[in-house]
Formats: C-alpha cells, structure tokens, sequence
C-alpha cells in the first residue's frame, strides 16, 4: 500500500461550489455571471413565488371559494367492531376513550364517536365524545350504556 495512492471513497467528499465575484483573477469576477444590469442582477433579488414574468400568476386567475370553519370539532371514528374486538381482547365490560389511545386505537387527545359499522355480541359501557344513532340503539339493545363525555 502505497500513502500517495490513498483518496476518499467516492461521493464521500462533496464538490466545493463555484466562487462567483471574487474577483477578476476567477474568471468569475466582474458581473458574476449574472449578465448587464437587470432586477436578477442585484444584490438581494428574489422573486415572488408564483410569479410569472408580471403576467397575473395562478392563484390570482383563480376564483376564491370555501372557508374554514374555526369551530369544527374533528371526531376519530371508531366502529362497533373494533370495539367488540377490544373487549373481547382485554375481557373488560367497560370501554372508554382512555383504553382506546393504550391499545392504539386512537391518538392522543382526539375526540372519538363510536359508529355503528359491525354488531355487538356482548352487554358493553362505552364512555366516548359522540355516538351515532345506530351505535347507541345497537349498545342500548343488548341493555349496555353508552354514555356521552
């Protein structure tokens, strides 16, 4: 092995990038390859995003429309089913929101609304944010609870 031999691994050394207006000694002194006068020649030019040449950009041409409503409450739905599933796994009667952010359910902090997608074979308490009307007739048929937090 041989010391004069030895260089990086390729790719492991990144290219230093050009050294532009540093001088006419460069060859990239001068006008620093931004060409004669102009708005894209100065110091601290940026162009707006979305701009077109000063032709009326897109999102100008295009019509306003929706809003976002500040009071919308955001539910993680979760389904009769997944519920069943749950209780029959953990062997409690009572499920609430608490069990369904351990088991991985839901995320923390979210509002949940049972719905009633699949069917209930045991008398179940489920403590959530919201319930639809077929969850809750489904819940209260097998003379469980669903009780709203």
């Amino acid at each position: 092995m041989n010391l004069s031999t030895l260089k990086p691994a390729p790719g492991s050394v990144i290219a230093k990038g050009k050294r532009l207006g540093r001088g006419e000694g460069s060859g990239k002194g001068g006008q620093a390859t931004r060409g004669h006068k102009g708005q894209k020649s100065v110091s601290g030019y940026s162009k707006k995003s979305g701009f077109e040449g000063g032709q009326m950009p897109l999102q100008r041409r295009l019509p306003k429309f929706g809003f976002k409503n500040i009071n919308r409450k955001a539910y993680k739905a979760v389904n009769l089913d997944v519920i069943e599933a749950y209780a029959e796994a953990s062997g409690s009667v009572s499920v609430d929101v608490d069990q369904l952010v351990q088991a991985g359910l839901v995320p923390k902090n979210s509002l949940v609304k049972v719905l009633g997608n699949g069917t209930l074979t045991r008398k179940l308490e489920v403590k959530a944010h919201g319930f639809s009307k077929t969850a809750k007739a489904a819940i209260e048929a097998l003379e469980g609870a669903a009780i709203i937090l």
